[in-house]
């Protein structure tokens, strides 16, 4: 078994791992550097695959054709819906004649990501249940690939699980152990614990916060936050704009309970929401559907925003660029740029945190003193994290038992915390627990 880091192991983002059986291999996930691509729209540039190639947006997937991998790639296995783990497929994936699997709430989205981009879809897409098996033919036998549920800040995440000859080879690129999720379903500990007795030769972990000493809280913690703030401050007259990840369906769900106890219609503004709310639509996953407004054209949003203003005590505005991304809704109304002026006390809530990477600290910054030259109300932070904890990824280690563990989606820096918590364990650094580049490749 070669394990290829291709992508995720030296940033946070454009996150892509290659599984080599000799015969036949497996690509993991396929994302996008989200930093480079915002610097880029900024610019006003044209997104294609070589100019996302020239900025270091794509994964470097071309040392696959070196190595004579690309031809017998049989499946690409996508976790979940974030970008950076699937955003970089519309321009990568005609290069390899395989399959894409996941979950129908992914694959709605990956739907969405061609059309939008205008881009032609040349590879099959499967859609398969959380909890499910599904069989992959390779060159001389089948393999079994199961999709374990697990929770995260998207709906049906999963950690995919690889049966080999070898020992299982499990990809766990995001999740967090929720046991009481807002929607979808809770973590499947007894599939994992099944897993773990086959045996698990490699396991790859999502390792972003592993120098936090936390068990992540669930996501009914940020819920009641959010209630907190939108029912427990006064605001009768005040405008209110809440900024999230357009990803989090259950988030965006308890934005518009409360919204219905402070008697306001919910406005979702942004062509990255209306992705992700028409994904879980298309899926059955949206039990709000029916109680919102959703704005995704310029002139649709220009409109709904004239109206808005008109009555600002009577909605709530959910909006895209809680990052600070140039250009995003939130961003061109913290400039003037669009018809609804913020008045002083109206309430901007963040129900996000900042990605960590030098752009989007430095775009919040930006952002955060045109808001307050305009006197809102600001709430950071009425959030929880979708990545596990060093508590919870203790636990994980503990229950998978797995032989070898590559510590990813994050720099160098991120990382190195998870292999110190391995080595606690009992792990080997560099002979069972392993710190992987961008480009490297074990062989196990």
């Amino acid at each position: 078994m070669k394990v290829y880091a291709v992508g995720g192991y030296n940033e946070v983002g454009k996150n892509m791992t290659v599984v080599d059986l000799g015969e036949d291999a497996f690509i993991f996930d396929c994302g996008l550097f989200l930093p480079a691509v915002v610097a880029l729209q900024e610019r006003d540039k044209v997104t294609n695959e070589k100019t996302l190639r020239e900025i270091g947006a794509l994964p470097h997937d071309h040392i696959l054709d070196s190595k004579g991998i690309r031809n017998k790639v049989r499946a690409i296995l996508l976790s979940h819906a974030h970008l950076d783990h699937i955003g970089a497929l519309p321009y990568v994936a005609q290069r390899y004649k395989a399959d894409i699997i996941s979950t129908q709430f992914t694959i709605e989205v990956l739907k969405s990501l061609y059309f939008d981009n205008k881009l032609p879809l040349n590879n099959r897409l499967v859609a398969i249940q959380p909890n499910s098996s599904y069989y992959v033919q390779g060159k001389n036998k089948k393999y079994r690939v199961e999709f374990v549920n697990i929770t995260h800040s998207t709906l049906q995440t999963s950690m995919i699980a690889l049966h080999t000859d070898e020992g299982v080879f499990l990809y766990c690129n995001d999740f967090k152990f929720d046991n009481d999720p807002i929607l979808g379903k809770e973590p499947n500990y007894d599939l994992l614990k099944k897993i773990a007795k086959e045996g698990v030769k490699a396991i790859v972990v999502d390792s972003l916060y592993s120098s936090d000493e936390r068990k992540t809280p669930s996501e009914k913690i940020a819920r009641g936050l959010l209630e907190d703030v939108m029912l427990g401050t006064s605001n009768d007259k005040a405008g209110i704009l809440v900024t999230t990840f357009s990803s989090h369906i259950a988030r965006l769900k308890s934005i518009v309970d409360f919204s219905k106890k402070l008697n306001r219609k919910p406005v979702f503004l942004g062509r990255s929401l209306n992705k992700y709310v028409g994904a879980a639509i298309n899926s059955k996953l949206c039990p709000f559907a029916k109680e919102i407004i959703i704005a995704r054209y310029k002139n649709q949003v220009q409109k709904t925003l004239k109206r808005v203003s008109k009555d600002r005590d009577k909605y709530v505005i959910v909006s895209t660029g809680h990052q600070g991304e140039p250009g995003s809704i939130l961003d061109r109304l913290s400039k003037g740029q669009l018809p609804y002026s913020f008045n002083p006390q109206d309430h901007v809530i963040f129900s996000s945190s900042i990605i960590p990477a030098e752009a989007n600290i430095n775009n919040r910054k930006n952002m955060d003193e045109h808001l307050k030259k305009k006197g809102v109300r600001i709430f950071n932070n009425v959030h929880v994290s979708g990545h596990p904890g060093r508590e919870d990824l203790r636990d994980f280690i503990n229950m998978m038992h797995a032989e070898h563990v590559l510590p990813a989606h994050g720099d160098h820096k991120k990382l190195e915390p998870m292999v110190e918590l391995c080595t606690e364990l009992g792990y080997k650094k560099d002979k069972t627990v392993h710190l992987m580049s961008d480009g490297g490749m074990l062989e196990i």
